[in-house]
């Protein structure tokens, strides 16, 4: 049940005041121990940036991108990864002023070379281009290389959303990923996200690891001394495990679906695919070759290409039928799914996309949630860069 006008829900009710959720559908094993309100967060966010050497236009845009993950409840991609962007700044792997550049071009598609940039940088900088080329021609399409990790793939997806565009994002990712039948690091979680315009109702917005889970998820149960689902990970020698510290003690990732009996030929195939279009494509690192965001890794010595990749891409709906004919078709589409009958009667079928969007309105409204073991790396952070802490 939802409160609130301006704001249409999924379940297509509108009302006066921004809705407050209790979100029971999210898998986070967080403990939650501090609120701090989107404008303190932002500009914490900000100054760390600033710290860095960005200017006052990237800081502003990267941390747009951090905080919009924090504000969809995608908590392990947000400012809780902070401190890994410093830490490959103080390695010299991050350039905080790059000089962005189109190095091949055709009137729908582009390679760009972003400098060692941050990807928060990087990629929305890639996505204007490709908005840019739809809006000429129906659709555009980038590959980047010689970037970094880019925050959220929904970000940018959404962004194409905002100009009634089909949005598409991906990118490759530190190799912790094994392939079906290997016990072997060699792909990364390999994000992709396709993000759909409606009407009535919100974007429909698939995001989503290749792999059986992220990083940040493992992160997240080490802060909370919880054991992971069967099926996320594996040892160094391939058996299943709960342990959180596997991947940090050699093991690795388990592709989508986990196991051959369970599909993960199928992860590994769209991990695959994220990979060659973000990196074989554009000139990037792929595979095994990709340097890593995680600490516990080190890039390789003999790369075979520039940085890591992304692969954006924006497609004009009207290039297929009137704008209000899909969005009207669309929510048609969402509302049938949730009136799906349910296996539970107090559990509704989920629209991609759907929990995000109301942990966003609950944050903007009541706060973002910090857990106190980012709080505190955050504000040692704060203290070596000599910015003021984070607060409520």
């Amino acid at each position: 049940m939802c409160e609130g006008p301006l704001h249409t829900c999924f379940d297509g009710a509108q009302h006066d005041t921004p809705p407050v959720f209790k979100l029971t559908l999210r898998d986070s094993l967080i403990y939650l121990h501090m609120l701090v309100t989107e404008s303190a967060l932002r500009t914490f966010t900000q100054n760390i940036f600033l710290a860095m050497g960005c200017n006052a236009e990237h800081a502003a845009l990267a941390t747009d991108v951090l905080l919009l993950s924090d504000l969809r409840g995608i908590d392990s991609h947000g400012v809780a990864r902070l401190t890994g962007y410093i830490r490959l700044w103080e390695k010299h792997r991050i350039n905080p002023t790059p000089n962005i550049q189109i190095v091949h071009e055709t009137p729908t598609t582009a390679t760009i070379d972003g400098d060692a940039g941050l990807g928060l940088v990087v990629a929305p900088y890639a996505m204007q281009v490709a908005i840019k080329k739809a809006e000429l021609y129906g659709s555009g399409w980038v590959a980047i290389r010689n970037s970094n990790h880019f925050g959220i793939a929904g970000y940018h997806a959404l962004m194409a959303v905002e100009k009634d565009m089909i949005g598409f994002a991906m990118t490759n990712a530190s190799p912790l990923v094994t392939p079906t039948f290997s016990n072997e690091r060699m792909l990364g979680t390999n994000p992709m996200c396709y993000a759909f315009p409606a009407g009535k109702y919100p974007p429909v917005v698939v995001d989503m690891a290749t792999s059986a889970a992220a990083v940040g998820k493992l992160e997240i149960a080490q802060r909370a001394g919880k054991q992971v689902p069967k099926g996320w990970v594996q040892d160094k020698d391939g058996n299943d495990t709960t342990d959180p510290h596997a991947l940090k003690n050699g093991g690795s990732l388990l592709p989508l679906g986990s196991d051959r009996d369970h599909g993960s030929h199928k992860g590994f195939g769209l991990s695959a695919t994220v990979d060659i279009l973000s990196a074989v494509l554009s000139g990037a690192n792929y595979g095994p070759w990709v340097p890593p965001f995680v600490a516990f890794l080190e890039p390789s010595d003999n790369p075979v290409g520039k940085g890591i990749g992304h692969f954006l891409g924006a497609m004009r709906v009207d290039g297929f039928r009137p704008v209000n004919e899909f969005k009207d078709h669309l929510d048609n589409w969402v509302a049938r799914f949730k009136s799906a009958s349910p296996i539970d009667p107090n559990q509704k079928v989920i629209i991609p996309g759907e929990p995000e969007y109301e942990a966003e309105i609950d944050r903007r409204k009541n706060g973002i949630p910090i857990v106190d073991a980012v709080v505190k790396d955050l504000n040692e952070l704060a203290e070596k860069l000599k910015v003021s802490p984070l607060t409520p």
